[in-house]
């Protein structure tokens, strides 16, 4: 059910009065006006959450890369966690993953067709997407986990959250997961509840709505996740490997598909160590080692089948739905289309 992956410290309540007292500050001043945030030339849509871990940015970004890149030049702007370099990167198909970042590696080399981009300085990221030597034109850019990233105003605004771990049942840093107040759920222009089981029914999505009290503008959607049928063919008892924020939704998952297997769970984003790698040999002792697309990028010297993961969205015409208030926003709003309008607004 909805909640059921939270646990929350209430002894921790006075830190996290502090910490949501500094952030609520902060989001005031963006408000106000005081702090200033910009916009762009060039269609932005940010992907991010309100908690710390797996809410399923990288699925869904990578979703948006699909959808958009048949029509439009792709850019993906991340922070680039846990990579051993500063400022700004632009990744090219032979940049290792200690430059960029995992999850940007990742969508790199799936994606090799896309700017892949890194950069702490979000605004200063975007600037050098559109610089006129990067080839061909960016069209429009993705920002990975930049709900927070103020300084930045997306054109379209999606959050993402965890039907197991919904911010209603959340508390706020370090007694929960919440990096801001559940009211920061206000500047989303979409909310999508990812992670769904695909049992949920309608009477279900009714009630999650109901007690998420969005705005009439706000858009919500469900979305769930997809495997291939080929990891039926993986021998006896398997063992799946992860270092991702939230396993037991993939642990769920696969016991529909694999009955009997082995978990062993690292730490999001770990750094595989020789010796981790030689523990993990040991445990498989010959089985088949499963992992996901996210750790791949860190395993070597080891042999390993990845699960690779599909986004689909739940309810009746919901995907069509979402695809076309993406398509038609960035096909209205691109960058040619705004500079077109400037120069005629100048002229007139």
């Amino acid at each position: 059910m909805e909640g059921d992956h939270i646990k929350t410290y209430p002894l921790l309540a006075p830190l996290s009065w502090l910490y949501g007292a500094g952030v609520m500050l902060r989001n005031i001043l963006f408000d106000c006006g005081v702090l200033h945030s910009r916009t762009f030339d060039v269609p932005v849509i940010s992907v991010g959450n309100l908690t710390v871990g797996g809410t399923g940015k990288t699925p869904h970004t990578e979703y948006l890369i699909q959808l958009l890149s048949k029509d439009f030049q792709v850019a993906v702007l991340s922070r680039g966690y846990k990579r051993k370099s500063s400022g700004f990167i632009l990744a090219q198909k032979d940049t290792p993953m200690q430059m960029i970042g995992d999850e940007p590696f990742q969508m790199k080399q799936k994606f090799p067709f896309i700017h892949m981009a890194v950069d702490k300085n979000r605004c200063r990221g975007i600037e050098k997407l559109c610089q006129p030597d990067i080839q061909p034109t960016t069209d429009v850019v993705l920002l990975d986990d930049a709900y927070q990233h103020r300084y930045v105003k997306p054109d379209i605004n999606i959050l993402l959250m965890d039907y197991h771990r919904l911010i209603y049942f959340d508390a706020l840093l370090p007694a929960g997961k919440l990096r801001e107040p559940k009211s920061g759920k206000s500047r989303a222009d979409i909310v999508i509840v990812t992670k769904c089981p695909t049992y949920i029914t309608p009477m279900d999505m009714r009630g999650i709505e109901r007690t998420l009290e969005l705005q009439p503008w706000q858009k919500l959607y469900f979305t769930t996740y997809q495997y291939p049928d080929t990891l039926k063919d993986v021998g006896e008892k398997p063992l799946l490997v992860t270092g991702i924020a939230s396993p037991q939704q993939i642990e769920y998952d696969l016991k529909k598909m694999i009955p009997d297997f082995e978990l062993m769970a690292f730490p999001d984003h770990h750094a595989f160590t020789q010796k981790d790698i030689e523990r993990i040999k040991r445990q498989a002792n010959g089985r088949t080692i499963l992992t996901t697309e996210k750790d791949a990028t860190r395993l070597f010297d080891i042999d390993y089948k990845v699960i690779p993961i599909e986004v689909k969205f739940l309810g009746t015409n919901k995907q069509e739905d979402f695809n076309q208030n993406i398509l038609n926003h960035v096909r209205k709003n691109k960058r040619n289309s705004r500079l077109s309008q400037g120069e005629n607004a100048h002229k007139a």
